[in-house]
C-alpha cells in the first residue's frame, strides 16, 4: 500500500458521525443474537422514569447496560450494586456518546435458574397432587391461648414476633422451638419441630417464620419435606418467610401465608386493644338490652294488674252468688212443680178410691205415698245439702284467692319508695325507705340491714 495521499480523483464515502454510529449499531443487532451474560452489577442508577441503567463487569472487563421500565417491572427483588446477575439482551451501540451498551430484556440473580426451575418444579407437582387444596386449609383460632413458634432462635425474625405477641395478644403463652432456617440441617430440624412441638406443648397455632434473604437463603423453605410437614402438623401452621416480595413452597402448603414474620404474629393473633373496645361496645348494648327487658316486663307487670282487677276474686265472687241464687231459684221451681204434680197425682188416686173404695186397696195407696212423700223429702235434703256444701266450698275458694285473706294470716306486701313490689332483700339494701301493706294499715319502714338465706 501507498503512503501517498489519495489524488484528487480518488472518490471518498464521508460519514457523519451518527451516520456511521448507527451503520455499528445495526452491523452488531444484526450479526448478534440475544445473549446470556453473567457478570456482577455496579453503577446502578434509578432515574425517576424508571428504567435503570448500570455496568455489568467481571475481572478484566465491563460493559454498560439498560434495563427498560417495561422489562424491569416485574423484576423481584430489584438488584443492588455488588450482586451477581444473570442477563439476557442485545448488543448495540449508544450513538449519543458512541458506547457499547447491552439493551437487556431479562435479569435475574446468577446461579438461581436452577434453583428457580427446581420451584416451579416442585410446586407444579404438589399442586397437581392436591397439597395445596384451600379445601384443606385449616382455621386459625381467633384467639389462641399457647402459640408455637419455630424459627432461628437468634435471629432478628424471633425478637420481632415475640414484640409482636406481646403487644397484640399478651394473654397467649409462647413455646419457642428453635431450628436451623437456613443450610443442609435446616430442612430436618423444621421437619423435626412441625411434628415433635404439637407434642411436647398444647399449642392451638404454630408460627413457621425466618427474616428475608437470598433464594438460596430461603431454599430450606422449598424443600418438599418441609411442606409435607406443614400439612401432617397437629395444628394450623401460618408462615411468614422473607420479605413481601418472597414466596416459598411453606407458604403455599400453610394454612395461612404472611408476607413478614411480623405479619405472621399479626394475623395469628387478635388486637387486645380492639377486643377491649368489643367488650365495652357488648357491655353497653347488654346495659340496653337490660333496660329495655326491664320496661318490657314494668309495662307486662301493669297489663296484669289490669287482669287482676278485671279477675279480682270480689267480682268472681259476685258471680257465684249470682249463680247460686239462679240455682236456687231453679230449684225452687223444680220442686213447686214436682209438689204440684204429686200433689195433682193424690188428688187422683184419692178420687179413684173413693170411687173404688177398696179398703185395703186405700190402705197400700196410702202406704205408697207415704213411701213417695219420704222419698221426695229425702232427695229434696240431699239436693239441698249438696248444694250448699257446693256454695260453702265456692266461698272458701274465693275467701282463699283474696289477698286481704292473706295478709289476715300474719303476711305483708313490701313496696319500695316507687311503689314496686320487693321479691329479694337485694332490692332494698340499707337506707332504702319501704312500706309494709298489713291486714289493717300499712307500715312505713326504713332498711336497717340486709339478711340473705343462708
Amino acid at each position: 500500500m501507498s503512503d501517498s495521499p489519495p489524488s484528487a480523483s480518488s472518490p471518498r464515502t464521508v460519514y457523519a458521525v451518527s451516520e456511521l454510529a448507527e451503520i455499528l449499531r445495526g452491523l452488531l443487532e444484526d450479526s448478534l443474537p440475544n445473549l446470556w451474560v453473567q457478570g456482577e452489577i455496579s453503577n446502578l442508577a434509578k432515574p425517576a422514569s424508571g428504567h435503570w441503567y448500570f455496568t455489568i463487569k467481571d475481572e478484566t472487563a465491563q460493559l454498560r447496560c439498560a434495563m427498560f421500565r417495561n422489562a424491569n417491572f416485574y423484576i423481584r427483588p430489584h438488584p443492588a450494586n455488588g450482586d451477581a446477575v444473570l442477563i439476557r439482551g442485545k448488543v448495540g451501540i449508544y450513538p449519543a456518546r458512541g458506547e457499547l451498551q447491552m439493551i437487556v430484556d431479562h435479569l435475574e440473580p446468577a446461579g438461581t435458574g436452577a434453583l428457580l426451575r427446581a420451584f416451579e418444579a416442585l410446586k407444579a407437582r404438589l399442586t397437581a397432587e392436591g397439597l395445596f387444596e384451600a379445601a384443606l386449609k385449616r382455621p386459625i383460632p381467633p384467639a389462641p391461648r399457647r402459640i408455637g413458634l419455630i424459627t432461628s432462635g437468634s435471629g432478628a425474625a424471633v425478637h420481632d414476633v415475640l414484640t409482636t405477641l406481646a403487644r397484640r395478644w399478651p394473654l397467649a403463652e409462647v413455646f419457642l422451638y428453635p431450628v436451623p432456617v437456613q443450610g443442609a440441617e435446616a430442612p430436618p430440624a423444621i421437619v423435626r419441630a412441625l411434628a415433635e412441638l404439637p407434642r411436647r406443648a398444647p399449642v392451638d397455632v404454630v408460627l413457621l417464620v425466618r427474616g428475608g434473604g437470598s433464594l438460596e437463603d430461603l431454599w430450606a423453605f422449598n424443600e418438599e419435606a418441609v411442606a409435607r410437614a406443614i400439612r401432617a402438623c397437629a395444628v394450623p401452621v401460618v408462615s411468614g418467610v422473607g420479605h413481601e416480595v418472597d414466596v416459598t413452597i411453606a407458604d403455599f402448603a400453610a394454612d395461612l401465608r404472611a408476607a413478614t414474620p411480623t405479619a405472621a404474629a399479626e394475623l395469628a393473633t387478635p388486637d387486645i386493644v380492639e377486643w377491649a373496645g368489643r367488650v365495652d361496645d357488648t357491655d353497653g348494648n347488654l346495659f340496653v338490652a337490660m333496660q329495655r327487658r326491664l320496661q318490657r316486663a314494668a309495662e307486662q307487670l301493669e297489663r296484669n294488674r289490669a287482669r287482676l282487677h278485671v279477675l279480682h276474686p270480689g267480682r268472681r265472687l259476685q258471680e257465684r252468688a249470682q249463680r247460686l241464687d239462679e240455682l236456687d231459684e231453679r230449684l225452687r221451681h223444680a220442686l213447686a212443680a214436682r209438689l204440684a204434680t204429686q200433689r195433682e197425682r193424690l188428688q187422683n188416686q184419692g178420687a179413684r178410691l173413693l170411687r173404688a173404695d177398696p179398703a185395703q186397696r186405700l190402705q197400700g195407696e196410702r202406704r205408697h205415698i207415704d213411701s213417695l212423700a219420704t222419698l221426695l223429702r229425702g232427695r229434696m235434703q240431699t239436693l239441698l245439702a249438696d248444694r250448699g256444701g257446693r256454695l260453702m266450698r265456692a266461698q272458701a275458694l274465693l275467701d282463699s284467692l283474696n289477698p286481704d285473706a292473706v295478709l289476715a294470716r300474719g303476711y305483708a306486701i313490701v313496696r319500695d319508695q316507687h311503689g314496686a313490689v320487693l321479691h329479694d332483700a337485694a332490692q332494698a339494701p340499707p337506707g332504702t325507705a319501704i312500706e309494709a301493706k298489713l291486714a289493717r294499715g300499712s307500715l312505713i319502714a326504713e332498711v336497717r340491714e340486709v339478711r340473705k338465706d343462708s
